[in-house]
């Protein structure tokens, strides 16, 4: 229970104003003597153990909630009593802007009137400042895969970020976290495409618009994130994407190589840097514990939900040779408007045919003191979602040992 100290003016009997300059508390976990808060803010009015019962201070809104990242983000938050503010009622704020019942399930991420829900859109910036007016804390983590007819790269990738940023900033907003992309470039390197990936073009110059805006913003730079539902493991155990059950990469895999991150370990850097105000300022990258060679990881995944690969002829064919399978892309891209079917684009394979490059001069999740999960080791459990044979159960003698796929030196 809480006591406002009002002021009265001529008449004692007579309310006139409200004076917020201090706020008795009663009964807190520790006295029963009333505490005196000066200059009260939310962070001030933290209460209870620190579960999802309680308030620990940070009031957070988080830009694509609905998304890989975003599921796991909003339960970890939630998790350690993390709200958000709207129109003085402490929540976990939810922007969206699909359907509410794409995002109901995050209810479920805090107590009952944590986590609220706001409809918003990218283009209109009075719907984003009721978003985030109430916040000490925003996360941006709206990415688009491919560009569509209502939003392209840079209406996403530069100039939303810019205009979250820069409302942010308006609004007071003490702490601004913007997830980017590994290899991101002003330049990127060709490899499929003759102009190279646009998507890590766009992200280079949407985190220059962030620190333009939000110069004491925190950059995060994950590389490919795996996890249940998620845009690798789905992509390369999809038969879509395959041409006659044979898997198809640039240069055969061979000439890229990738440092996978689970979802989970990217969740939980993102709470690590909410929690830790000396991250301000600063670029991470978020990449795995170990380093494989993309063709190594495609076979992996395929002996994982097959047991006829071995028999199949293991077989990865090379993308310059295979004119059909180019043509699929190609009807793929250039039918589907809103959707690309399994993901199956020109974009992504130019994007996973790009090798990670890891800078050793800035930090990492280990400098978070995060615990990183290898993929063999939690990507083989995520994989059996994609299992060709899933509806059979196995018995004890049938199983079979995956060999790992082989690492490259660190």
């Amino acid at each position: 229970m809480s006591a406002v100290i009002l002021k009265n003016s001529v008449q004692s009997s007579k309310l006139q104003t409200i004076h917020f300059a201090s706020i008795i508390v009663q009964g807190n976990n520790y006295s029963n003597q009333p505490r005196i808060i000066k200059n009260p803010t939310t962070a001030s009015l933290k209460r209870g153990t620190g579960g999802r019962s309680s308030f620990n201070g940070i009031v957070c809104t988080v830009f694509g909630n609905t998304g890989l990242v975003g599921r796991y983000l909003c339960n970890r938050l939630g998790k350690i009593g993390t709200q958000a503010c709207h129109t003085y009622v402490q929540h976990l704020i939810l922007p969206h802007r699909s359907d509410f019942y794409f995002c109901k399930q995050l209810k479920l991420c805090g107590d009952l009137g944590q986590v609220l829900f706001n409809p918003f859109d990218l283009r209109d910036e009075e719907s984003i400042y009721k978003c985030v007016k109430h916040s000490n804390v925003v996360v941006n983590l709206i990415g688009k895969d491919w560009p569509t007819n209502n939003f392209s790269y840079e209406n996403v990738h530069v100039e939303g970020a810019r205009r979250i940023a820069k409302i942010a900033k308006k609004a007071c907003v003490e702490r601004f976290i913007h997830v980017s992309s590994l290899n991101v470039s002003p330049n990127p390197k060709p490899l499929v495409l003759k102009q190279g990936s646009q998507f890590l073009k766009s992200k280079w110059e949407g985190e220059c618009a962030v620190k333009e805006e939000f110069p004491e913003a925190t950059i995060i730079r994950p590389s490919t994130i795996f996890g249940m539902q998620d845009k690798f493991l789905t992509y390369y155990s999809s038969k879509w994407n395959q041409f006659m059950l044979t898997p198809v990469l640039w240069k055969k895999g061979e000439q890229t190589e990738k440092q996978p991150v689970h979802v989970s370990d990217v969740a939980a850097g993102i709470t690590a840097i909410i929690l830790d105000h000396n991250t301000a300022g600063k670029t991470y990258q978020f990449v795995g514990p170990r380093r494989y060679k993309l063709r190594n990881l495609v076979e992996w995944i395929q002996r994982s939900i097959t047991e006829e690969w071995e028999n199949m002829g293991s077989e990865i064919l090379d993308l310059d040779k295979a004119p059909l399978f180019r043509l699929k892309v190609s009807l793929n891209d250039a039918f589907g408007i809103t959707h690309r079917i399994n993901h199956l684009h020109w974009e992504g394979i130019e994007k996973d045919s790009t090798s990670d490059v890891v800078l050793k001069d800035l930090p990492t999740l280990e400098d978070l003191g995060i615990e990183l999960a290898s993929l063999e080791e939690q990507g083989a459990w995520d994989l059996k979602l994609y299992h060709r044979h899933a509806y059979y159960e196995k018995s004890f003698e049938e199983y079979k040992a995956i060999p790992p796929p082989e690492c490259i030196p660190l």
